[in-house]
Order: C-alpha cells, then sequence, then structure tokens
C-alpha cells in the first residue's frame, strides 16, 4: 500500500478523534509538527506516538472502521487489514490514521491546550 493510497483510505475511514478512547495530550504533539510545516518532525512524532496511541486504545476502532470499510467496498480496505495485521501501529494506514487524527484535534482545538488535553499544573483543588 502507497502512502498516497494509505492517506485516501484513511480519509474514508469513519473515525472521529473525538470518539475514540486516546489520549488527546499525546495526539497533539503530533498536532503540534503537523502545525510547524516540518515533514520530519511530523514523521518522527507519528513514529514514536503511533505505538503508544495503538496500545491505549487506537487498536480496536481502527480494527473495526477497516472491517467497515471492506464491507462498504472502499479501495484498499482488504490490503490495509493484512496490513495491519502484519504491522499494527507500523502500517502504512495507521501513520495516515494518526496523521488524520492528529490534524482534526488541531483543527477543533484551534490551539486551545485544554482541548487537545493538556491539564493545568498544579491541578486544581490541591490546593497549592
Amino acid at each position: 500500500m502507497t502512502r498516497t493510497e494509505a492517506v485516501e483510505l484513511a480519509a474514508e475511514l469513519e473515525l472521529d478523534v473525538d470518539d475514540i478512547a486516546i489520549c488527546h495530550a499525546c495526539l497533539s504533539f503530533i498536532s503540534f509538527a503537523i502545525d510547524s510545516g516540518d515533514e520530519r518532525k511530523v514523521a518522527g512524532s507519528i513514529t514514536s506516538m503511533a505505538p503508544d496511541l495503538w496500545a491505549e486504545g487506537l487498536e480496536q476502532p481502527v480494527r473495526l472502521a477497516l472491517e467497515r470499510a471492506r464491507k462498504r467496498g472502499i479501495a484498499n480496505a482488504d490490503e490495509a487489514i493484512v496490513t495491519v495485521d502484519k504491522s499494527g501501529p507500523r502500517s502504512p494506514v495507521v501513520s495516515a490514521i494518526v496523521r488524520k487524527l492528529a490534524a482534526d484535534l488541531s483543527a477543533r482545538a484551534k490551539g486551545d491546550l485544554f482541548r487537545m488535553g493538556w491539564q493545568p499544573w498544579p491541578p486544581r483543588g490541591l490546593g497549592v
């Protein structure tokens, strides 16, 4: 699967950043890289964060979305399922999905760090 095919497939999947139980603060590291416009930073942040996002809850929604896409006859869904089975969070389609979710988060948050999952320090209620 090419990077272009993975990006096109990711755009077709029914995945919403606000509906997936993953850490928005973790995803925001990728959002910040996207906002910087530095493609090397984007690639590096996806490579480093995708396995964590996958492990903390991205895997099941991705697998379900790919299966729905396959049933709808979306191009490359079958190949993506095989690739995800083989490479998990290191597959091109997962990278494209993580990038899309991070871009969606950035667009929705519009720079608001609290909407990106960050919390104030010290946490409220500690009396500090």
